[in-house]
């Protein structure tokens, strides 16, 4: 009996040193970029006029970024895309799985919103260029991890005030046009720069750039993953595909980095944060139009100033620990009642006007009808990754600031901030709030979801961030070398 616990002592010490040397494994990064940009000809998407693809001012990309800290694997992916459908998600994942082992569930893929970009969500089965992204996307990630190596983390944030307004205004009882549906609206997106009608933004902004930075031990930049509230820049020229001022600040960063010639190569990345209600018009102060891609380039060089300098207070840590939540949460889909139904068919049936301005009402008829055809619920992709002490959540949306703020102030991480735009397009995400307030991004064919959706959506999230950090502080136990396992005590 004595020789035999002196065996069980002998192999649980064992085990629990091999444990321990796992978790002291070497945490690894790296990244790649894909080109995917489309062939001309295809529709521009992001307005209700879709010129054709005439010229390539700047080319897109598939941005990813593969960490590995010896137990875990997890992928980020930007896109330079308007947005993310499911089908393409689940094609690049599916292809990630089968080519690098990665499970879906470590993979996070969002889209930067721009403008400027061809339409690769399409609903059903991928078509043929969503087909090509998923396979760049699946390309770029079986890339990064060839490039894995040595490397430490930091967080910083970088302060950007002056190119983040709210878009959604109050305006003097009266002055707020009637919506396509005939209704009253208390708030305006978007009104008239400099109207002495204007009274007050409807919700905050949130200026912080928020930055996860990854370099080889000895200091040479690996990566950067950086997410900043701001819906899309604009100002290019019709036909003209660009990642508008994401890729330009990617290239920008390089550049302040000396990163260009770098091999393996330096990857920036730029993620839209929550933007839902966001863009960079002043309405007080209405500013001067400038030609194509001046303001664009303008803003994009002060946000990469901003983060260079932060970086080079940057702690980086080598001792980084990783771990994801994925959830599909059900929630239910907006419908249009009766007479709401009644006013879009009776629309519809009218002679359409000849005028080359948009018809709103036949749009949103149309996207009513739609609506009606949708299924009751819909299935919502939320995913959580932590990065060491830091927390990173997703949300298939076009997330409202003010929930960005709220879920980087309660996350059970800290610091944190949120993606938006991840997995699926599931329309505009207004608190309830706002869909009293009505306005663009509340109208039905605009916004898919229930009201209460945003409130449904950061519970679960912020459970799935409180998991993680349990799942940080056990491992964190294990690197003290306490067997964890072993009784205090052994009795014959």
């Amino acid at each position: 009996m004595k020789h035999f616990l002196l065996w069980v002592t002998g192999c649980l010490v064992s085990t629990q040193l091999f444990a321990a040397a796992a978790d002291k494994a070497v945490f690894r990064a790296g990244a790649a970029a894909s080109n995917i940009t489309p062939v001309l000809g295809g529709e521009i998407v992001g307005n209700f006029v879709r010129p054709i693809a005439t010229n390539v001012h700047d080319e897109l990309h598939a941005r990813c970024l593969v960490l590995d800290d010896g137990k875990t694997r997890l992928a980020l992916v930007v896109c330079d895309l308007l947005g993310i459908s499911r089908s393409l998600s689940d094609e690049a994942r599916k292809l990630i799985q089968q080519d690098t082992g990665i499970p879906p569930e470590h993979v996070l893929i969002s889209a930067v919103h721009t403008h400027s970009a061809c339409v690769a969500s399409g609903k059903g089965t991928p078509g043929e260029y969503s087909k090509f992204v998923a396979q760049r996307i699946a390309d770029g990630v079986q890339t990064a991890i060839g490039r894995l190596r040595p490397a430490q983390a930091a967080f910083v944030t970088a302060e950007a005030p002056d190119h983040v307004f709210n878009r959604r205004w109050f305006m003097k009882p009266g002055t707020v046009p009637p919506n396509p549906f005939g209704g009253e609206d208390r708030v305006k997106m978007n009104p008239p720069g400099g109207s002495p009608d204007l009274v007050e933004p409807a919700g905050p902004t949130d200026p912080t750039v928020s930055v996860l930075a990854l370099r080889e031990p000895e200091g040479r930049p690996i990566a950067v993953y950086s997410a900043y509230s701001l819906h899309y820049v604009g100002g290019t020229r019709d036909g003209d595909i660009s990642a508008d001022y994401y890729g330009m600040y990617c290239g920008e960063l390089k550049r302040l980095l000396g990163a260009r010639d770098f091999d393996p190569p330096f990857v920036a990345m730029m993620a839209n944060g929550t933007s839902g209600d966001i863009n960079s018009i002043n309405f007080r102060k209405p500013r001067p139009s400038l030609p194509p891609y001046v303001r664009m380039r303008a803003i994009a060089d002060d946000i990469a100033g901003k983060v260079h300098a932060s970086l080079a207070k940057a702690e980086y840590r080598g001792s980084v620990t990783l771990a994801a939540r994925y959830r599909e949460l059900t929630i239910g889909s907006r419908q249009p009642t009766a007479e709401q139904l009644a006013w879009a068919k009776a629309t519809l049936a009218k002679p359409a006007p000849k005028s080359n301005k948009v018809d709103m009402p036949a749009i949103y008829a149309r996207r009513t009808l739609d609506v009606a055809a949708q299924p009751k619920t819909r299935l919502a992709p939320l995913q959580v990754f932590r990065v060491g002490p830091v927390c990173i959540a997703s949300m298939p949306c076009e997330v409202f600031c003010e929930i960005g703020l709220e879920f980087k102030k309660r996350s059970a991480v800290q610091p944190a901030f949120m993606v938006s735009l991840s997995h699926d397009g599931l329309g505009y995400l207004p608190t309830p709030r706002h869909f009293e307030l009505g306005g663009y991004e509340t109208w039905l064919g605009t916004s898919r979801m229930e009201p209460q959706a945003s409130e449904k959506m950061l519970a679960a999230v912020l459970e799935m961030t409180a998991e993680v950090k349990k799942e940080r502080s056990h491992r964190e136990v294990s690197h003290s070398g306490v067997p964890q396992n072993i009784s205090k005590e052994i009795r014959p």
